[in-house]
């Protein structure tokens, strides 16, 4: 519901903030979208590695076990396409991850950036500038990716990053005030 709602608020962006901002109650409304329950069922997929173990053979950085253990979840299982996608894509390898919703691709490239720019800080006369560039085909999946890697990075402050849509203020200004 939240994930509609979401949709709904990124594909009906007003301009005017009184209606952006009535058009958001409504959707909250009680019962206003949905009349549930839901039950979706999601396949079975098979277990892989750890985020422990993969750090411990070496394929993701160590400091992936400093974050947010409620976040990172290190010992909970990967599925095992995740697994085999993550270690193709650390040993240099292009993959294509062409999966269900909930299946976790998101992991299987998220994880491989993070780690490589775990790799990066600290080494001398390394300059801040962009080093990845996440592409997404709507704004609700890129406010959705945005709030994960928020949640995933809320312990680094070193790592910076930052969502561009249609939605982004184009003066500095006004998005200090939003």
């Amino acid at each position: 519901i939240e994930d509609y709602g979401s949709y709904l608020r990124s594909r009906f962006h007003f301009r005017d903030e009184r209606l952006r901002d009535q058009f958001g109650s409504l959707l909250g409304a009680e019962r206003r979208l949905h009349a549930g329950p839901y039950l979706e069922l999601m396949p079975a997929f098979e277990p892989g590695s750890t985020v422990r173990q993969l750090v411990g053979e070496g394929v993701l950085n160590s400091r992936f076990l400093e974050l947010d253990a409620r976040v990172v979840q290190p010992d909970r299982p990967l599925y095992r396409h995740q697994h085999e996608a993550i270690d193709k894509v650390q040993r240099g390898r292009n993959v294509i991850v062409a999966t269900g919703t909930g299946s976790g691709k998101t992991e299987t490239y998220l994880l491989p950036i993070i780690s490589e720019l775990f790799a990066g800080l600290g080494v001398p006369g390394r300059r801040p500038h962009v080093r990845a560039l996440l592409v997404y085909p709507m704004n609700a999946l890129a406010n959705d990716q945005l709030r994960r890697i928020r949640e995933l990075l809320a312990t680094t402050p070193s790592l910076t990053f930052g969502r561009y849509t249609g939605e982004t203020p184009k003066d500095a200004n006004d998005g200090l005030t939003r």
